[in-house]
């Protein structure tokens, strides 16, 4: 079973790549998307965020907002914003922010290879969210927003991508965050088997964001394979949207926690406590850790730096984490904060909005401690996922962001990277031979369809009853002049 596979992907028209590329669909709340999407008709958002455009209140979870999604999207691929390839291909993903650049490619991900932790993951996923998305994909017969996905450093991978990303871009867009998003698309069939076998090599891919995406596409496979009428497992279906890109290219911030009080205790009784554990150093200005096993605490107006002494650092790949170091040794018995996914004391606060973040939210009142963590790394949750370990929540901040709209996994009946059943151009249609007004078969009615207008398994249930065996003709019997029956 191969890992990835290149998809036949639906994406922006020749110059309407800046008309839609859009920030991930989880970034935003919808005020913000629809600040974002004004006057862009066509921004993805329009998509991934479809209740813009119903009126304010609707709940982002109710039918119409899926239908509205579904209705989006029929109309850009109709005006001619988005369009299909007609082949299978993989397509280069090159993303720049400030000095930081990384380059990888955008790929079907084996739905089986996911299922069997051939692709790993490390966190868990929330039933809700995870419904969300199989309602959008479904809705859309389309999945939108890609999973990103790492792969160990591996030079000769490297150099495939390379090959891809020559010349220039077939897509070159810089979004209005300031990031640059370049795409090249790979229509060559000979690179693309190269590279698909690249990938076969790998013991494994790492799931680094998108675990609900990628729990999501594994539930709507599962439930397509029931309804098929004859599944190959080639299906589009059986690979997901994803981005992968080299491990050692790719970049996590800081994860930074706020809590809200110090748990009945006075500022001084709070620093007594924590060094009682940790080395406890006064600092000048903001604290940001240079190590593992370092934190930086913004208490009552001023920075510590703190330290945990090696002794105490377990081997497990989970509690030696920052964030388990945190958690393990302040938050949850000092603080009294014994699951951060579910006790409002605490929030967290992305690296991205820098340490000033952290600063204003304890000066304001409205929290009373931060803590700066030093971030995770890449090899850490690749440690953790081999382990078939989870990290604690929100142990990861990747930056950059994938952008949603540039390139589409449509949900087809054929095999992968296929267009079949989409109205999609594949060639000339054959001609019919001599005579065929003498040939003229009857059609079969069509059988029942699926989502995506697949040909769908009949119903399990009351067959249609057999033709009974017809019965041998009974010889009547002769009657007497009064009508009774004489004899035989």
């Amino acid at each position: 079973m191969s890992l990835i596979r290149p998809i036949a992907g639906l994406r922006p028209a020749a110059g309407r790549a800046s008309d839609v590329v859009a920030p991930p669909y989880d970034v935003l709340d919808t005020e913000e998307a629809r600040e974002r999407a004004e006057g862009r008709p066509w921004s993805f958002l329009h998509i991934s965020k479809p209740e813009i455009d119903l009126p304010e209140g609707t709940d982002p979870y109710s039918d119409q907002v899926y239908a509205k999604a579904a209705e989006n999207l029929e109309r850009m691929k109709a005006e001619g914003v988005l369009t299909r390839d007609e082949g299978p291909r993989y397509y280069a993903y090159r993303i720049t922010m400030e000095s930081h650049v990384q380059t990888g490619l955008v790929v079907g991900a084996s739905v089986a290879t996911y299922d069997e932790n051939r692709i790993r993951r490390h966190e868990l996923t929330r039933p809700a969210k995870e419904d969300d998305r199989v309602r959008q994909i479904e809705a859309l017969n389309a999945e939108t927003g890609p999973a990103l996905l790492a792969y160990p450093a591996a030079p000769d991978v490297d150099a495939l991508i390379a090959e891809v990303a020559r010349g220039e871009p077939d897509m070159d867009v810089t979004a209005d965050d300031g990031v640059r998003h370049q795409v090249w698309i790979a229509a060559d069939e000979d690179l693309n088997r190269r590279i698909t076998e690249a990938f076969d090599a790998f013991p494994a891919l790492y799931v680094a964001d998108g675990h609900h995406r990628s729990a999501a596409a594994s539930r709507l496979a599962a439930k397509r394979r029931q309804q098929a009428a004859s599944p190959t497992g080639e299906e589009s279906y059986e690979y997901f949207l994803a981005v992968v890109f080299p491990h050692h290219e790719m970049q996590i911030l800081d994860y930074n926690r706020v809590i809200r009080d110090l748990n009945g205790l006075s500022p001084q009784e709070f620093r007594d406590r924590v060094g009682e554990t940790f080395a406890v150093e006064p600092a000048d200005g903001q604290v940001r850790p240079r190590q593992p096993a370092e934190l930086g605490m913004y208490l009552d107006g001023a920075w510590y730096r703190l330290t945990l002494p090696a002794e105490r650092i377990p081997d497990d790949p989970v509690a030696r984490l920052d964030v388990s170091l945190l958690a393990d040794h302040l938050i949850e018995p000092i603080l009294g904060i014994s699951d951060p996914r579910t006790d409002e004391r605490i929030d967290f606060v992305g690296g991205i909005r820098g340490l000033g973040e952290l600063e204003q939210r304890v000066d304001s009142g409205e929290m009373a401690v931060a803590f700066a963590l030093h971030p995770t790394s890449m090899e850490d949750l690749m440690a953790v996922a081999d382990a078939g370990e989870v990290m604690p929540p929100k142990s990861t901040w990747f930056e950059p962001k994938l952008a949603d709209g540039l390139v589409s996994h449509v949900l087809d009946c054929g095999s992968a990277g296929t267009t079949e059943g989409t109205g999609a151009s594949s060639g000339a249609r054959p001609r019919r031979g001599p005579g065929r007004h003498l040939r003229r078969r009857r059609r079969r009615p069509p059988g029942p369809r699926g989502p995506g207008g697949c040909p769908k398994r009949a119903r399990a249930g009351r067959r249609r009853p057999r033709p009974r065996a017809a019965t041998p003709p009974t010889r009547k019997r002769a009657r007497t002049p009064g009508g009774w029956p004489g004899p035989d």
